[in-house]
C-alpha cells in the first residue's frame, strides 16, 4: 500500500456524553456487541506492526483516533501508542497522528502531549450555544459549550492545531450566519459542517434534531455567500465542503471519500480489533476481519471489503442525468436510500441547490488558484 488511513477506536463507542444525535451510538447498539471495550497495549502494538507491515517503502500512514469518544482510552494509551509508532517506523515511511474529540476531558498534560506529538486535532462543536447545549449534553442532559470553550482555549494556550467539526442539525441549519460568524469569532479557521443522521432503519427527517434536504440547501446557499464575501475580501476561511469541491473543479482530489465518489479511503479499527471498511457501515454485516486473522493488506483486499468497494461505485439514479455529477458524486452512500424508482440521495436536493447558487462563484475562485499555482511555478 502506498497510502493507509487507519480511523480508530480505542474507547469502542464509549463515551463521557450522551450527545442526542450521535451515530456512533445508535451504530454500536445495532451489532450484536455495541461495545468492545478500551484497546489493550497489545492490540495497539500488533495494529501498528500490521500497518507497517502492509506499506510500501515510501509509504503514508495517517493514525486518527475517533469514538465514542477517543479520550475516554486514557492520555497513558496514546503515549504508548505513538512511542510504539515512532519507535517501529520503517525509514522511510511517513505517519501522521489526529484525534476528533468532545475536548471535555483534556487538560495542561493532554494538550502538552498533543502539541508535542504533533497531533492534529478535531474539536466538535456545533456552531453556536443555543444549538450545541440542545443536543451535545453529558450524562445529566446538561450542555456542553463551556466546556468545549475551555479546552479550545487550552488547545490555544499550548499551540495545538486544532479545527471545528460542526454537526448540522435542524436547529443549527436556521442560523448559518450565526454558526459560521460565532466559529469565526472564536479563532476557528478551519471548518467542517456535516449532515446530521437519523438513526438507522428510522424514516429520515422525523427527530427533533432531523435535518431536511431543504433546510440544508438553504443553510448551505446561505453559509456559501458568507465563506464567499469573506474570500473577497481577503478574509479566508477554510470550509471543506466547498473546497473539494473547487479542488474538483481544478482537477485535484477531494479531501473526503464522500465528495470523492470512492469508499474505502480508510479502515475503521474498533476497540477489539475488528475491522471495518467505514465508519458509518461498522456494522456486523460488514465485518471484513480482525487483526490477526490475516496480514492487513489481505483483510483490506477480503471479499467483503470489495464488494463495499464495488457498492460505493454504484451511484444515485438521478446521477446519470446531472449536471453536477462529476462534481457531487453522488454525496456519501450512507445518505443514499432506495424505492421503487431507484437508489437516491436524501440529500440531493440540498447539494443541487447549492450548486445551482454557487457554482459560477466556485469556478471563479477555482480559476484563481490556478493562476496563482501557475505564478508560483
Amino acid at each position: 500500500m502506498r497510502a493507509l488511513s487507519l480511523l480508530i477506536k480505542p474507547a469502542s463507542s464509549n463515551c463521557n456524553l450522551r450527545c442526542r444525535y450521535c451515530f456512533y451510538a445508535d451504530e454500536a447498539v445495532n451489532r450484536a456487541l455495541p461495545s468492545t471495550g478500551i484497546m489493550t497495549y497489545e492490540t495497539a502494538d500488533l495494529l501498528i506492526d500490521e500497518a507497517y507491515g502492509a506499506i510500501d517503502r515510501n509509504g503514508f500512514i495517517g493514525f486518527t483516533f475517533q469514538g465514542g469518544e477517543p479520550t475516554v482510552a486514557g492520555l497513558a494509551f496514546y503515549r504508548h501508542f505513538v512511542e510504539k509508532a515512532r519507535a517501529g517506523k520503517p525509514p522511510r515511511v511517513t505517519i501522521s497522528f489526529s484525534i476528533q474529540t468532545n475536548g471535555t476531558l483534556l487538560d495542561d498534560e493532554w494538550a502538552e502531549f498533543l502539541r508535542k506529538e504533533n497531533f492534529l486535532v478535531g474539536l466538535s462543536i456545533d456552531g453556536f450555544k443555543d444549538a450545541h447545549d440542545l443536543y451535545r449534553v453529558d450524562p445529566s442532559a446538561k450542555g456542553t459549550w463551556n466546556r468545549v470553550l475551555r479546552a479550545k482555549q487550552l488547545l490555544d494556550r499550548h499551540h495545538v492545531e486544532y479545527n471545528a467539526l460542526c454537526v448540522v442539525t435542524g436547529r443549527a441549519a436556521r442560523s448559518p450566519g450565526l454558526a459560521y460568524n460565532t466559529l469565526k469569532k472564536l479563532g476557528f479557521r478551519y471548518m467542517q459542517f456535516i449532515g446530521c443522521l437519523d438513526p438507522i432503519g428510522h424514516e429520515r427527517g422525523c427527530e427533533p434534531y432531523s435535518l431536511k434536504p431543504e433546510a440544508y440547501g438553504t443553510f448551505l446557499c446561505d453559509l456559501f455567500n458568507l465563506w464567499y464575501r469573506d474570500w473577497q475580501n481577503g478574509n479566508y476561511h477554510s470550509v471543506r465542503l466547498f473546497e473539494d469541491y473547487i479542488h474538483i473543479l481544478i482537477g485535484d482530489n477531494a479531501s473526503t471519500c464522500a465528495t470523492c465518489g470512492r469508499c474505502g479511503s480508510y479502515l475503521v479499527v474498533e476497540g477489539d480489533g475488528s475491522l471495518y471498511p467505514c465508519d458509518f457501515f461498522a456494522l456486523d454485516e460488514w465485518l471484513i476481519g480482525k487483526l490477526g486473522d490475516k496480514p492487513l493488506a489481505e483483510l483490506a483486499d477480503s471479499e467483503r471489503a470489495r464488494a463495499f468497494l464495488q457498492w460505493g461505485t454504484e451511484k444515485p439514479t438521478e446521477c446519470a442525468s446531472c449536471p453536477y455529477s462529476t462534481i457531487c458524486n453522488g454525496g456519501c452512500k450512507n445518505d443514499w436510500f432506495t424505492d421503487e424508482k431507484g437508489v437516491h440521495n436524501y440529500y440531493c436536493r440540498a447539494f443541487k441547490a447549492l450548486l445551482d447558487h454557487a457554482l459560477p462563484q466556485m469556478q471563479e475562485i477555482a480559476m484563481a488558484e490556478i493562476r496563482s499555482r501557475q505564478g508560483r511555478i
